[in-house]
């Protein structure tokens, strides 16, 4: 029986949550961290807590909405309105929000140690790289680097940092995540943060592929359901 402990950094949207049943299938013992960063889609951190519920583990959010004020420039955390299309143009780097995974990681590790966890994890995935930079390989592998230096001599001496979907694509996760009986229904994507999704910003775009792609039915219900099936991948985003 697997008795170790995971930290994971879990959203409550699609990836994340996924993340958190396959670690409980995997027989972690479990704590979930969402994070208050003052996002407007803060109706996320619900489905962090419900998906913590479920599966029976601990969870705490996070309160970092006090440095909301310096995060500008972000359409995550700014008044600027959240860009629409595809997930890999160039347009969605406007939800940016700079040094957000470090930011994250660094108290989930700081956490890992006083719990004495042998792992942190993160549902970062091969979508997130075409925008994102603390979202890629190269970031993940120096960030783990740089903490085995930062903890050294503290907590668990085998702690490290996984990143189970580093290299798959979303559609990949949802395959995963349907046949682990994720409920998709229950979790949110949608940087707005309205009623419903509304099916026109990167990420419910980047949501509707992947139920496509998936050849899974998408239980979500959408402002505009029909929008951005026809969108193409950049010439960027492609290369």
């Amino acid at each position: 029986m697997n008795t170790s402990k995971a930290i994971a950094i879990v959203s409550g949207g699609l990836d994340s949550v996924t993340l958190a049943h396959l670690l409980h299938a995997e027989g972690y013992q479990l704590h979930l961290l969402s994070f208050d960063y003052g996002q407007r889609h803060k109706k996320e951190l619900t489905f962090a807590e419900a998906c913590a519920k479920r599966l029976e583990t601990a969870f705490d959010v996070v309160d970092l909405s006090s440095v909301t004020r310096f995060l500008k420039g972000s359409a995550l955390t700014d008044t600027i309105p959240v860009p629409e299309g595809h997930y890999a143009s160039e347009n969605m780097a406007i939800t940016v929000v700079p040094n957000r995974n470090a930011i994250m990681l660094s108290v989930a590790y700081a956490v890992a140690v006083a719990e004495q966890a042998n792992l942190v994890a993160a549902g970062v995935h091969s979508g997130d790289h075409f925008i994102y930079p603390d979202c890629r390989p190269n970031f993940i592998a120096a960030f783990d680097k740089m903490q085995r230096f930062a903890v050294e001599g503290f907590g668990d001496p085998n702690l490290r940092l996984e990143a189970p979907f580093m290299y798959l694509g979303k559609h990949q996760i949802v395959k995963l995540g349907t046949a682990l009986g994720v409920p998709y229904t229950d979790t949110w994507s949608c940087y707005k943060g309205d009623e419903k999704h509304c099916g026109r910003c990167g990420t419910c775009v980047e949501r509707k592929h992947a139920f496509r792609d998936a050849f899974v039915v998408d239980p979500t219900e959408y402002e505009d359901p029909e929008y951005g099936f026809d969108l193409e991948l950049s010439e960027r985003a492609s290369s």
